[in-house]
């Protein structure tokens, strides 16, 4: 069988690429290595009747209206605000830092009108490099070298498994932080977990005439059995390249799961813990779907530096590598179709910190051109 696009992964970013493709006529080829479709934000109903996330908790939460009308095309979604405590000082503290968390923290009581200023008077008393060098620079410019050393320090060191000087100023770009009272993790207008879980929702982003999907199969066989016009990679960026600039760092996780013979566990969704214990947090699945069981399903994260590729490492050497396999990306997306076009979507393809609607939205922005 002739096929217009050969993709290889069937995570959000080729599953959504696939779609897009077979919406507008084309025959299209997912090939995944692994035995599910989904990708790291693959889950599943166990044993006590609750969706646990495989892979992680993932809780889907974007500003953009074209992504969110996307993903409900292929489901319903439990809404979900969603809100972390951290476990710091012996006690569970609100965060990300807002009014209440500064409160707990200081022992002081003041009103939401003068957190900008309370935080500012503690960057002010703080030492921190400007322009920003790394992530330390970034966090304490932001809220100072208290509240750094308490929440982002001894976490950051246990998630990387390197010195957070040694990090780029980019990572912090994604904690937020609050002037007011606002405990969500999130402040985007749409939030929420797909009703009957994420491998639906992307199981139903397949079922299309012109999609064929083939689990367990390698991407770089497929491509020589089946020629295609087109191909797209999700895969490690370093491993398309045969890692000629050398191996790009992908951490990693061992994720332990638990099911309690109790109601409830802890008090919200997720809970960080960045100072104690070797774990960095724990998510308990049904605060996040709003599933009813006499039991409950925890996880535990343990992050490792080898083995299921989740987060890019954003270091100065890790990302002089990516530079030299981005300039290698450039020159196979530009190729006409039919003489060698390769696109590169996704948080491992392009070696970047994406969340879910972000790997929609970039997807979609590098697909549609080529269908329209």
């Amino acid at each position: 069988m002739k096929f217009d696009v050969v993709i290889g992964g069937a995570g959000l970013a080729g599953s959504t690429a696939a779609r897009v493709f077979a919406d507008a006529g084309k025959k299209v080829l997912v090939v995944e290595k692994h035995r599910h479709v989904a990708g790291h934000c693959h889950d599943f109903r166990d044993d006590a009747g609750i969706t646990v996330h495989t892979y992680g908790p993932h809780i889907f939460h974007t500003n953009d209206k074209g992504v969110w009308e996307f993903v409900r095309r292929f489901t319903d979604f439990h809404y979900l605000q969603h809100r972390v405590l951290s476990y710091a000082g012996g006690k569970l503290v609100p965060f990300p830092v807002n009014r209440d968390t500064i409160n707990e923290v200081f022992g002081v009581n003041i009103a939401t009108g003068d957190v900008s200023a309370f935080l500012q008077a503690e960057v002010e008393r703080s030492k921190f490099n400007m322009p920003l060098r790394n992530f330390r620079d970034a966090v304490v410019s932001q809220v100072g070298e208290r509240l750094y050393e308490l929440f982002f320090k001894n976490y950051t060191l246990k998630q990387w498994g390197r010195d957070p000087e040694t990090l780029s100023p980019e990572i912090a770009k994604r904690i937020p932080v609050r002037s007011n009272r606002d405990d969500r993790y999130f402040s985007d207008r749409y939030q929420g977990v797909p009703g009957r879980g994420y491998t639906r929702m992307v199981e139903n982003m397949l079922d299309h005439p012109g999609i064929a999907v083939m689990l367990g199969a390698d991407y770089f066989d497929a491509i020589k059995s089946f020629a295609a016009p087109l191909s797209i990679f999700t895969g490690e960026l370093d491993v398309y390249f045969g890692r000629k600039h050398g191996e790009l760092a992908y951490r990693s996780l061992d994720i332990e799961f638990e099911t309690l013979d109790r109601e409830r566990f802890q008090e919200a969704p997720v809970v960080n813990y960045p100072n104690d214990y070797d774990w960095t947090r724990i998510t308990e699945f049904k605060l996040l779907s709003g599933e009813t069981s006499k039991k409950t399903t925890v996880c535990y994260e343990y992050p490792k530096e080898k083995g299921e590729p989740y987060y890019v490492v954003m270091d100065d050497e890790n990302m002089a590598k990516r530079e030299k396999y981005i300039a290698e990306t450039r020159i196979l997306e530009e190729r006409p179709l039919g003489a060698g076009k390769v696109l590169f979507v996704g948080r491992l393809a392009e070696y970047t910190y994406y969340n879910m609607d972000q790997v929609i939205g970039a997807t979609m922005k590098k697909v549609l051109p080529l269908v329209q």
